[in-house]
């Protein structure tokens, strides 16, 4: 309901081996805890043989696009960057279910869209949990910025202490105009 739409791409070596005792079991970002996730972030972040990129679309953009188009163009973005880091190199691009590549330009590479790809694959669950991990971190800067909101608890999304705070305090620019109007709508019927 708040804050942008976030995408990661992820550049993992064939043959990477995730598993040490050090790491908590890699699964999707919403399978793990919090402190999980960061453990894994660092992981990533440290790595000299991972490469990562992320891309945000913003509620203004969200607004005229729609979600799931403005997450493709997240994803676009995100391999954009990813690709400036590793020259094109890239020799595999998989999806994570509905994600598409929104860009023009990308349409013509080859890449495979995976249902359920975050529970199944590694790279995108190493893509979700840099996706969750650089979200919350922005909506948790942002609850300093609007106090009353709870933005670090609820992350934005629609919970009731979130539609609490906003008939209390009233809508942000950084609120979703169709996510509010979707939500007005539900809670009439």
């Amino acid at each position: 309901m708040a804050g942008p739409v976030v995408v990661a791409a992820v550049a993992v070596p064939r043959g990477h081996n995730f598993y040490s005792r050090h790491l908590p079991k890699l699964k999707d970002s919403k399978g793990l805890s919090p402190k999980q996730r960061e453990i894994w972030y660092a992981y990533i972040w440290e790595h000299p043989r991972l490469f990562f990129a992320h891309a945000r679309v913003y509620q203004r953009k969200i607004d005229k696009l729609n979600i799931s188009r403005s997450a493709d163009l997240a994803a676009s973005r995100a391999l954009d960057q990813l690709f400036r880091q590793l020259g094109n190199s890239t020799t595999e691009i998989i999806l994570d279910g509905g994600l598409s590549l929104g860009h023009k330009k990308h349409r013509s590479l080859k890449s495979q869209t995976i249902v359920h790809g975050d529970q199944r694959r590694n790279p995108i669950k190493l893509a979700s949990i840099i996706a969750k991990v650089t979200r919350d971190r922005y909506l948790g800067a942002l609850d300093g910025r609007y106090p009353g909101y709870g933005l670090g608890r609820h992350k934005g999304y629609g919970t009731r202490k979130h539609f609490q705070a906003i008939q209390e305090l009233g809508v942000l620019e950084i609120h979703r105009q169709t996510f509010l109007k979707d939500a007005k709508s539900k809670t009439r019927t």
